[in-house]
């Protein structure tokens, strides 16, 4: 089995109910109320489809419930298996083409309307969506939240690693997962907010009603007055020969397996993508007892924070940049991937090409906001608000402080005159900020006294180390006036450890000298010790290169932010230089000796429902003159499960191919209803 059985954040719980199930007639074992596709993943079974098209395999994509990928045949009836709970006894099958419609002759027996009415409609519990909801509540203001997950939080319950940006403001130094329980906790606490967990908006309506599909089952409609939508966003997809295949998906699905699921889906991934989004995914690919192989990145330098990138170089990945991804082969699922250079134009070089074996690829090369529902209601002339990544993609950080702001402004909106404080839009600025400057380090000299060397170098918006400091021996320079500014150590630390313990880019050591030839330094470690006192650990500077075996002292566990802190003896000339400490070998992480590929950019899947590639796509345009893509769905682009959620993002460049700007071309018409509901769900003929 694929299971997690530790982890240096997560608590593995012990109360799961163990049942049998049947995949293809043979037995297999899962926990009862996990989505099938966990389970399945769990025992090694990742193709899950054979696509009616060439017959190729298909299998987890978005682990969200929004393509139909993981479709699977369960208990003979076709459901999407990452939103399907595991039962005792299921039989479950592959799906092979298209499913044969179940007969359903049973006379209909009855038919149950269902409504609600609120003041404020907010769609999604994720950061935004809650201290939005927070926000209404505290003037008064009857809200309805809805939420397709089963716990509220959205992205927050799959962050392990602590938040960047203000304590004050936004809980900066606080695992995500933390941050969600004190959001959930404080919404949970006001009488005046309904919550459906669970439930999918699948529609808004010209009569200011939205359509929500509740637990899978059943249909309400909802009417409101106001509507905010923090719906989040969906990861964007690539192009590339092999991007179809099992084990290619993204990283937000890589998340849920590992840390919501407690699934090891991999033995061995490779990202693609140097963002936070695919720097956080190789750190929490790393706890789960994950290889990381590396990450590629077709820009020049990291497009995510430089800490978060220092961090996974220290912990022993390859950073590969201006690479590019050229294909990925396998048997039924991926085995093998290639990337190369890219030369000034971003085209490949063949002759530089890397071929790695690894069982899983992640995308994480950016995202696009869900805001359809914004457009829809604000066509149809509601007052509506878009918040968190629905409105601009940025950090959790940001969200927080977008919701709040969002539900002011909706406030205002409805009537009640709120006053929008200058401060409370000054910060959300600051904290979506892209990376600024970055500094040279000023050298540190060591001496019996502890002190922190702080090994953080580029503006980003952070400050837990001078808040939480007792001597205020940190603070920020001025350059700024604001959290972007880079800390430094003033003088006068007391080896009090809480800045080394609370830095979300475990980016401050404490060192101090010993005697003429040694020094002690203090590491955060945010994994499992696999090591003793006594033992030699291999250590890195800020850059991941490797400096010596350093000797262990001490193992602390700081229990308020869930951090190791390991006391190693070092050489005097390393000890200000030591960072962090190695746990995966460069032996790991080296390609196959010969690069293995098959280069055929025509043949990349630009809509995976309807296995529809680029060159297919690029001579229809060419033919037919194509400048509206809803002229597309001809060849089926667009017509799957997932109504163009996934291929609309790679239009665009497939239409540059053929030649045609996209400025020029009309956008597809969105479908009415943004998720497949059955029959018996909308005329409600079975309870919820």
């Amino acid at each position: 089995m694929n299971r997690i059985e530790e982890h240096p954040i997560l608590p593995i719980p012990d109360d799961r109910h163990q049942v049998k199930f049947l995949f293809n007639g043979k037995e297999y074992f899962g926990f009862e109320g996990e989505p099938v596709s966990s389970a399945l993943i769990a025992n090694d079974i990742k193709e899950f489809a054979i696509h009616k098209r060439e017959d190729v395999s298909q299998g987890l994509f978005c682990a969200n419930g929004q393509c139909s990928h993981c479709t699977l045949i369960i208990d003979g009836y076709p459901l999407k298996s990452c939103v399907t709970p595991l039962q005792d006894g299921m039989d479950i099958r592959t799906l092979i083409h298209l499913p044969d419609l179940p007969p359903d002759d049973h006379p209909l027996e009855h038919f149950e309307k269902r409504e609600y009415k609120c003041d404020i409609l907010v769609i999604g519990a994720g950061p935004s969506g809650l201290t939005a909801t927070i926000e209404l509540a505290k003037m008064g203001f009857h809200v309805i939240l809805v939420d397709d997950k089963d716990v509220l939080g959205g992205k927050l319950v799959l962050q392990t690693h602590k938040f960047f940006g203000s304590i004050k403001d936004c809980y900066a130094g606080t695992r995500g997962i933390d941050i969600a329980t004190i959001l959930d906790n404080e919404v949970y606490s006001m009488a005046n907010v309904r919550i459906f967990k669970n439930a999918t908006i699948a529609g808004i309506f010209k009569d200011q009603k939205a359509g929500v599909f509740l637990k899978n089952n059943c249909y309400a409609l909802i009417g409101f007055d106001g509507l905010i939508v923090s719906s989040g966003a969906r990861e964007k997809s690539l192009i590339f020969n092999g991007n179809d295949l099992p084990g290619v998906y993204g990283a937000g699905a890589f998340q849920t397996l590992v840390n919501r699921d407690l699934v090891k889906s991999s033995k061995k991934v490779f990202i693609l993508g140097s963002g936070n989004v695919g720097l956080i995914a190789a750190y929490h690919a790393l706890q789960a007892g994950i290889e990381v192989l590396g990450i590629c990145d077709i820009l020049d330098k990291v497009s995510g924070y430089k800490v978060h990138a220092d961090k996974i170089k220290r912990m022993g990945v390859p950073i590969y940049l201006r690479h590019t991804v050229i294909s990925a082969s396998g048997n039924g699922k991926i085995e093998k991937m290639t990337i190369a250079e890219v030369d000034d134009n971003f085209q490949p070089l063949l002759e530089t090409a890397k071929t790695f074996n690894t069982d899983t690829l992640l995308i994480a090369v950016g995202l696009s906001p869900v805001d359809e529902f914004y457009k829809l209601a604000k066509k149809f002339g509601f007052k509506v608000i878009k918040a968190g990544d629905a409105s601009e993609i940025a950090e959790a950080s940001s969200a927080m402080f977008g919701g709040r702001i969002a539900g002011l402004e909706m406030a205002n909106l409805l009537g009640k005159k709120v006053k929008i404080k200058a401060s409370l839009r000054q910060k959300a600025e600051i904290l979506k900020s892209k990376p600024g400057e970055i500094f040279q380090p000023s050298p540190v000299v060591l001496d019996e006294n502890y002190q922190p060397v702080i090994k953080c170098d580029e503006e980003i918006p952070c400050n837990p180390c001078t808040s939480v400091c007792p001597v205020n021996a940190i603070k920020l320079k001025n350059n700024r006036g604001n959290i972007l500014d880079i800390p430094e150590y003033l003088g006068g630390c007391t080896g009090c450890t809480i800045c080394v313990a609370i830095c979300p880019g475990l980016a401050i050591t404490l060192a101090k000298r010993i005697n003429a030839h040694h020094a002690e330094v203090i590491i955060p470690y945010e994994y499992i010790p696999k090591f003793a006192i006594g033992d030699k650990v291999p250590v890195s500077d800020q850059n991941g290169n490797y400096l010596e075996d350093a000797e262990v002292q001490k193992i602390r566990f700081n229990k308020k932010f869930h951090t190791y802190l390991i006391t190693v003896k070092s050489s005097l000339k390393n000890g200000a230089k030591i960072t962090g400490i190695i746990i995966q070998k460069k032996e790991k992480t080296r390609p196959l000796p010969q690069a293995s590929f098959e280069y055929l950019p025509d043949n990349g899947v630009v809509c995976r429902c309807e296995m529809v590639r680029v060159k297919e796509i690029v001579e229809y345009i060419e033919e037919h003159k194509i400048r509206d893509v809803n002229q597309l769905k001809q060849i089926r682009v667009g017509m799957g499960s997932c109504g163009g959620k996934t291929c609309s993002t790679l239009l665009p460049q497939v239409f540059k191919k053929a030649g045609v700007e996209w400025k020029d071309v009309t956008e597809g018409t969105k479908r009415p209803l943004c998720v497949e509901i059955p029959m018996y769900a909308i005329i409600n003929e079975e309870s919820e």
